[in-house]
């Protein structure tokens, strides 16, 4: 019980380093009135689906076990104070990790495609983090992109027998840096270089945001791994789906 409450209360110290940061306006997260409408409405369009399954999924977890519930409010805290710590970058902007991979890993890529949500649009509400009409976009790039990366990395390399450690390593580092692609190319489309068209456009959003981003994705593996093997040793009663993984014999 002592553990657990010291868990949850360094949980809470960074969910407040995080809200009380000095804020940047022009941060990763696509900001508000930053898009046209058109492709605001496309890519809140494009995202609805896997929204939806994300819900019946979370639905389904709970109905098999209420504990998943703690274990789903884990990963979005998680998500949202590392997507809520910005470091400026070498362009002027500003980077951060996104934290999707831990969740995705936990519970599949749909569920977090609706925890990512929230945490948006948390973000966007509470610290101007992003927008509320560019929150389809944000939406697709993090929640669904960044869950699908990470999901399909970690799959892969379970089917591989790549170790525990090395395939959450990488399925949360690839699943960060898929997020900042994806942004890359969404900025591209709706603002596509005047001479070069969206190749130059992409590699010039890209050289921003991307290039910058390679060693906070490399940071964000790290700190996975690491959450992954608190979380057991701390909720081990709660980690149905990671006993199904067989996650004990890896982290051991």
């Amino acid at each position: 019980m002592k553990k657990n409450l010291s868990f949850y209360l360094l949980l809470s110290l960074f969910f407040l380093l995080a809200l009380f940061t000095p804020e940047r306006i022009y941060a990763m997260h696509i900001m508000e009135g930053y898009l046209p409408p058109g492709w605001c409405i496309f890519w809140s369009l494009v995202s609805l689906p896997f929204f939806i399954l994300g819900i019946l999924k979370i639905k389904q977890l709970i109905a098999d076990h209420q504990e998943n519930l703690m274990l789903i409010g884990v990963g979005g805290a998680f998500s949202f104070v590392l997507s809520a710590l910005k470091l400026p970058s070498l362009t002027g902007s500003t980077s951060h990790a996104t934290g999707i991979g831990l969740g995705a890993i936990l519970f599949g890529p749909f569920v977090m495609t609706v925890v990512g949500s929230i945490v948006l649009l948390f973000q966007a509400l509470l610290l101007a983090h992003g927008g509320i009409t560019t929150l389809g976009a944000n939406v697709f790039s993090m929640a669904v992109v960044g869950s699908l990366v990470a999901y399909g990395i970690y799959a892969g390399c379970k089917k591989l027998n790549i170790s525990l450690k090395i395939s959450v390593f990488l399925a949360a580092s690839l699943g960060d840096l898929a997020t900042y692609m994806v942004t890359s190319g969404q900025l591209a489309l709706a603002f596509p270089d005047a001479n070069s068209g969206f190749i130059g456009a992409f590699t010039k959003f890209m050289s921003i945001f991307a290039i910058t981003q390679i060693p906070l994705a490399i940071a964000e593996g790290i700190l996975t791994v690491l959450i992954i093997d608190i979380l057991y040793k701390y909720n081990k009663e709660n980690l149905h789906i990671f006993q199904k993984s067989n996650i004990r014999k890896g982290v051991n």
